[in-house]
């Protein structure tokens, strides 16, 4: 079974890398984002205020950003594939998913203009700093509800395992993209926009696939 659900993991992640990261610019951002990840996973033990607000300010809008702004959306001759069925296949959130989630995340402190206390579940802010915490804690409960709901979603439209191997490759991206990316800055200031490596990776796959 154990065999399975890392296999299973194995497979998500592949097909992250060589469906969405062909961008040394991506890459690149998604190291950083990668880093600011764990410190905030590090900080949420402490403080899941500040953690949340590392994770949403400079963790997420530099991996989606990379995405978004600098991964190319034409055909990928690489995997024989159009960005269409990339998108429809995708097992996470795609790029229609995360504009959702990314204008929920932009838009959700307007609540404090609306109702300070939050509806009666907090005591409204009194200073600038409080409210800065309230945001923190809101975008902190937005991150693990975005989570929670593709989950059980994934539940509902593929498989029980299929959501469970999701949310640990969700959890694990920020120490597999130090280990996969910790070199893109290096390549990208040599000049190198696009990863040049990643056909002969989806070759050597697919030959150690045939192989099994």
């Amino acid at each position: 079974m154990m065999g399975g659900f890392f296999e299973a993991l194995r497979v998500q992640r592949w097909d992250d890398h060589r469906y969405y990261h062909h961008s040394r610019i991506n890459q690149s951002l998604h190291l950083l984002s990668a880093l600011s990840f764990v410190s905030a996973y590090v900080i949420c033990f402490k403080d899941p205020a500040i953690a949340a607000l590392i994770a949403w300010l400079v963790s997420m809008t530099s991996r989606q950003a990379g995405h978004f702004f600098f991964e190319p959306k034409g055909y990928d001759h690489v995997n024989h594939a159009t960005h269409d069925h990339k998108e429809e296949i995708k097992v996470g959130y795609n790029l229609q998913r995360k504009v959702v989630l990314m204008a929920i995340w932009a838009l959700s402190p307007l609540v404090f203009t609306v109702s300070p206390s939050l509806f009666g579940l907090i005591e409204p802010h009194q200073s600038a700093g409080e409210l800065v915490r309230h945001v923190g804690m809101l975008w902190f409960a937005i991150g693990i509800g975005g989570l929670v709901f593709r989950v059980l979603q994934l539940f509902v439209i593929r498989d029980v395992e299929t959501g469970l191997v999701w949310a640990a490759k969700i959890i694990t991206d920020p120490f597999h993209d130090i280990k996969l990316y910790y070199r893109a800055p290096l390549y990208l200031m040599q000049g190198e926009l696009i990863d040049r490596g990643l056909a002969d990776e989806v070759a050597e796959e697919a030959a150690r696939s045939a192989a099994r």
